[in-house]
């Protein structure tokens, strides 16, 4: 019995520590500079992503995830809405590694959003921007700094998400 209640309390631990908030994220982190490639193939160096000073939301994600699937989604509802009233960008930066970077485009397609999606296949923007796991979502403000992140997905975290976008939104 207390080895079951040993490994509760070291899960429940673990998972509260894989959750970042915006008061643990160091005040005027930028976005870190590495090259990755969009679906089309064009290149991209992350440091330079610009949103004419509006939010930009980066959220990590794979084909796999589940939950971020249903973040992207959930989002992707609200999302011209969110556009028209902050001017926030989405980039969703798969994780996806060879193997399965085929199965991006056909699951951005199916999923019908509406968002820049980058391929990041050895992790190396992974790395620099120190996600463990996926889903992980950042927010940016309209200089470059990281202002929010946020680690896993349940059904409203969204709404958390887009309270933080007003705060910082110009519009």
């Amino acid at each position: 019995m207390k080895k079951i209640v040993f490994v509760a309390v070291m899960a429940m631990t673990f998972i509260a520590l894989q959750s970042t908030t915006s008061d643990e994220i160091e005040s005027g982190k930028k976005v870190p500079s590495v090259s990755l490639k969009d679906m089309d193939g064009n290149s991209i160096n992350t440091a330079k992503v610009f949103n004419d000073g509006n939010p930009i939301v980066i959220s990590f994600w794979a084909t796999w995830c589940k939950p971020c699937r249903l973040e992207l989604s959930t989002i992707a509802e609200e999302y011209d809405d969110w556009q028209d009233e902050t001017g926030v960008k989405l980039v969703a930066v798969s994780v996806d590694d060879q193997r399965n970077l085929s199965q991006v485009k056909p699951v951005v397609n199916s999923s019908g959003w509406d968002y820049d999606v980058w391929l990041d296949p050895n992790g190396d923007f992974k790395r620099a921007m120190g996600v463990n796991n996926v889903p992980h979502t950042f927010l940016i403000d309209g200089k470059g700094n990281i202002v929010y992140a946020h680690n896993n997905y349940v059904l409203g975290d969204e709404e958390e998400l887009y309270e933080e976008i007003l705060k910082i939104s110009k519009k």
